[in-house]
């Protein structure tokens, strides 16, 4: 047994060894000590509820939730001999640590009752092992040296950084005051763990890092300290990147998000570890480059509907969980310590107001956190305990503020009722500081605005009335956030809640709790299903086509006739028998045939009754059409031929059509025909080169003549031939094509030569 007010650490204990029964006494921390227990490792619930899947995780489970009830009820000596020397625990723990389901990971508790009893018993059981862990003193009798404790969970990795933020991100919804003091003891006895977790902070902004490669963007920092690979340009996007990898991404993110915002939650006292790495600037400047790109993907990429929506939610949830985290940071590294009146205030203050203009660039991130926590609260709270506040730069930062807002495409619900608010700015502008009372009365203005109340003074269209087009993604996450919180609601009646009130949700929520509902809405079931989806048409059903309904139109016949359909040259058919064929050429002969028959006059006959033909009866005689030409003498005056009036040019038959010697009788014809025509006039469509060249001569000697040019006259430096003697001119011409050479292509070689020799600089 244990003796009373002694340690743990040095506490002995008398245990039988061998089968003699004889006694040693050992330490109460000693390996032998420890129970010979097999830990099974966890499995997380089956996610399709599959019998088979779901007995074996019941069996599991039991297994696992009898061997932490039997440790949770060992004595103190006992327990810990358990934890330290047995492995086959600590991989028990490491499992349950690593698969339970989180908070948006899809599992199977909500199709089978008996599995999420067994999760939560499992849940508590693990929890309760965790938290006797991080006790050193359980009661006066039972405790450990605080040294001690401190090695024993170091040395042995009963905790470490990862275990202790899973633990806030699994156990902390409901148990952040155990949560809290089990890890501030844990960071007390063992300040080892904030070393350890300075050189976590690194990691978790190379995660960022890795993210933004992932998503083939370049950081600035990234892009500062190495160079761009060759290959950086085939990085895949959010756009391009595989189905599964965009889905595997998003979850990463959303649950390293969840992580840190769960563990600076439970534990603030890690926000100055964290501003020590710059980590403030680092998540704005990653959400800024990431959201945006993830958004956009998930509206306009094809992912089937609950992958959509699933994905639109974990990117909601990372971005609003990234905001939390910056207000955290901001909250325990600068605010807490200005509302607590810390002596180094005036520092406190130029940081956070350094940290917010450095939010200035980050206009999406700037405006997200402003929509959740509004900066002209932290500014008012700043001109109260700090009245000697620059007033220029808080109004600068207000205004860029309002550009981020602007910049980003959104609006701030602030309706133009409340005159106070506007009192309030111009009050400030005219004495130079906010009075106790208007930032009181402006802060009251601005939650109140943020409160659903002043939306729902009378039940209304959100935004004027204007309609909200939103995407798949976001509507079913806007269904989702509000059956979860009304269940009983159908999904047809929340869809027209969302239609009246502009999507927005929690306008939606407040008047449905409130009873504010519009008359239009009060007259709907409010278990009213979803309507379903009409189905669009089909594309083979809807098209249209110039072929529809012919002979080879497969998408209209169930049969077509194959013995058409052939590819490359046809079965039993030559190539010269198909030349050969020329069955067209007879079809069309006839029909050129009958337009060789000219007639001019119809003559008119009568059948034996007295009847005229129909076929060839010419109309009646119309006295009145030829006295409207009486006066007129139209082409009485022309002097026309006797060949233009009575001659008609004779039919030309195709030449393909032509047969024996009429077609060559024919073709004499036409030849002379054409000789005639050619002899009375040609066509000089291409002149002669010659011609066009004296012309051009004769153009350019008249320019010169009326410029007033010379040509040159006619050298003679060729003269006769040798031996003949020349004359005069030839030999001048010569004298003076030779004095005159050098000054062109010698580059004047002679006259210098001749000046370096007068100079004496070459020997004679």
């Amino acid at each position: 047994m244990a003796c009373a007010k002694v340690p743990l650490d040095e506490l002995h204990v008398t245990e039988p060894s061998g089968t003699q029964g004889k006694e040693q006494i050992l330490p109460a921390l000693h390996p032998d000590r420890k129970e010979e227990r097999c830990f099974l490792t966890y499995k997380p619930p089956p996610e399709d509820g599959t019998p088979a899947l779901v007995e074996e995780f019941l069996e599991l489970g039991q297994f696992i939730s009898e061997d932490l009830e039997w440790l949770l009820a060992l004595p103190h000596d006992k327990f810990w001999c358990q934890v330290v020397f047995d492995e086959s625990l600590q991989r028990c723990l490491d499992s349950y640590l690593r698969n339970a389901p989180r908070g948006l990971d899809p599992s199977g508790l909500s199709s089978a009752p008996a599995v999420a009893d067994m999760q939560r018993n499992l849940h508590r059981s693990v929890f309760m092992v965790f938290l006797r862990m991080a006790t050193h003193k359980e009661s006066k009798e039972h405790f450990i040296t605080p040294a001690v404790f401190a090695e024993i969970i170091y040395n042995n990795f009963l905790f470490d950084i990862p275990k202790i933020l899973d633990l806030c991100v699994l156990f902390g919804k409901g148990n952040s005051q155990l949560l809290h003091k089990m890890i501030e003891n844990i960071f007390t006895q063992q300040p080892s763990y904030y070393g350890d977790l300075n050189e976590t902070i690194p990691s978790i902004i190379q995660v960022f890092d890795m993210v933004l490669e992932k998503c083939g963007i370049q950081s600035e920092d990234a892009g500062a300290s190495q160079p761009l690979k060759l290959n950086a340009n085939r990085c895949l996007t959010p756009m391009t990147m595989p189905e599964e990898d965009f889905a595997d991404l998003v979850l990463y993110i959303c649950d390293t998000c969840t992580t840190i915002h769960s563990f600076l939650d439970i534990f603030p006292e890690a926000c100055s570890s964290f501003k020590q790495h710059n980590f403030l600037y680092r998540l704005s400047s990653f959400y800024e480059m990431v959201v945006p790109e993830l958004e956009k993907a998930v509206k306009k990429r094809n992912f089937n509907e609950s992958l959509q929506a699933d994905m639109w939610r974990r990117v909601a949830h990372s971005s609003k969980k990234m905001v939390e985290i910056a207000h955290l940071l901001l909250q325990h590294t600068c605010l807490q310590p200005i509302l607590e009146g810390s002596e180094s205030m005036p520092s406190y203050v130029e940081d956070l107001l350094q940290n917010f203009t450095a939010f200035l660039q980050e206009k999406r991130f700037l405006a997200d956190y402003d929509e959740e926590f509004p900066i002209a609260d932290d500014v008012s709270l700043l001109q109260q305990a700090f009245p000697h506040l620059d007033d220029t730069r808080t109004s600068y930062l207000l205004q860029g503020v309002q550009s981020a807002w602007e910049s980003v495409g959104k609006k701030r619900n602030i309706p133009s009722t409340f005159p106070s608010a506007n009192h309030s700015v111009e009050a400030k502008g005219k004495s130079g500081r906010d009075t106790t009372a208007s930032q009181k009365e402006e802060a009251g203005v601005q939650e109140e605005l943020r409160g659903a109340e002043a939306m729902t003074i009378t039940p209304h269209k959100g935004d004027n009335g204007a309609v909200c087009t939103v995407s798949a993604g976001e509507l079913e996450s806007l269904l989702f956030h509000i059956r979860e919180l009304l269940p009983d609601l159908g999904e047809g009646f929340i869809l027209a809640c969302l239609e009246e009130y502009g999507y927005n949700s929690e306008l939606v929520i407040n008047n449905i709790l409130e009873d504010k509902l519009s008359p239009s809405l009060d007259k709907l079931d409010r278990a009213m299903a979803r309507p379903e989806k009409k189905e669009p048409l089909e594309v083979l059903s809807s098209r249209s086509n110039a072929f529809d309904d012919d002979e080879f139109d497969v998408f209209h016949r169930d049969r077509v006739d194959m013995s058409r359909v052939w590819r490359g040259r046809r079965q039993g058919e030559s190539v010269r028998a198909m030349l050969d064929d020329k069955q067209h050429v007879e079809e069309q002969r006839a029909r050129y045939q009958a337009y060789q028959t000219v007639v001019d006059e119809i003559p008119v006959t009568s059948n034996p009754s007295g009847e005229r033909d129909n076929a060839f009866a010419l109309e009646d005689y119309e006295d009145e059409y030829d006295d409207t030409y009486d006066i007129n003498q139209i082409g009485a005056n022309d002097l026309d031929e006797e060949d233009e009036l009575l001659n008609r040019r004779p039919f030309t038959t195709p030449q393909v059509l032509r047969m024996g010697k009429k077609v060559q009788e024919v073709e004499e014809f036409e030849e002379d025909e054409e000789d005639k025509d050619e002899s009375a006039k040609r066509d000089h469509f291409v002149q002669d080169p010659a011609v066009l060249r004296e012309r051009a001569e004769a153009r350019r000697a008249a320019m010169q003549s009326r410029k007033g040019y010379r040509p040159p006259p006619q050298s003679h430096v060729v003269g006769g031939p040798k031996g003949q003697g020349q004359s005069q001119e030839t030999v001048a011409d010569r004298r003076r094509k030779e004095m005159n050479k050098t000054r062109g292509a010698n580059h004047n070689r002679r006259a210098m030569a001749d000046r370096k020799r007068n100079k004496g600089m070459i020997p004679s």
